[in-house]
């Protein structure tokens, strides 16, 4: 994690342990700097190949290519949090956009047009958009009461009588 860490070598038994550059927990590859730009390029790869496959249908209709991109290589609102996975860097985001535009050309009607005619036409959203949407499903789900025992401490109902109709408001808790 630091330039100053002497990477201790490890054992099991009599064998030594190698260090890895990269580990993958729950799901996510992340490297020894915490970031993950690998996790974001892998993705792109899978969904690459994806979008490969669908190619191949014979049929570029709308109700065919939208179905299998949306099924297939397009992951749900929640899963694109910090948390999980969600790219951090510009750099990552506009690799993970790439997909979505190359997936959004292979409509018929629709190669000639801008990437963002392409997403008003369809009824999509860029990704930056969807995960500010799947933020504010959690934090919706939050404050309905969803995340009781994750969210312990984080965050405090403020209970003020300054207001009418918003009881809403949050204070941070402390944070160690």
């Amino acid at each position: 994690m630091s330039r100053r860490n002497p990477k201790p070598s490890y054992r099991l038994g009599k064998e030594w342990i190698e260090s890895s550059p990269e580990e993958k927990d729950l799901g996510v590859l992340i490297d020894e700097k915490l970031n993950m730009s690998r996790q974001c390029v892998l993705a792109a790869e899978t969904a690459n190949c994806v979008l490969g496959c669908i190619r191949s249908v014979t049929s570029r209709s709308r109700e065919v290519i939208l179905p299998l991109y949306s099924a297939l290589v397009r992951p749900p609102p929640g899963v694109l949090r910090p948390a999980l996975g969600a790219p951090v860097h510009r750099r990552d985001m506009e690799l993970l956009e790439r997909v979505q535009r190359r997936a959004t050309k292979l409509i018929r009607g629709l190669e000639h047009l801008f990437y963002e005619d392409r997403l008003r036409e369809l009824g999509l959203f860029n990704l930056e958009k969807r995960r500010l949407w799947g933020d504010l499903i959690a934090a919706y789900q939050f404050l309905k009461g969803a995340y009781r025992k994750a969210g312990e401490g984080l965050f405090i109902r403020e209970c003020s009588d300054r207001t009418r109709g918003n009881g809403f408001k949050l204070k941070e808790g402390q944070f160690r």
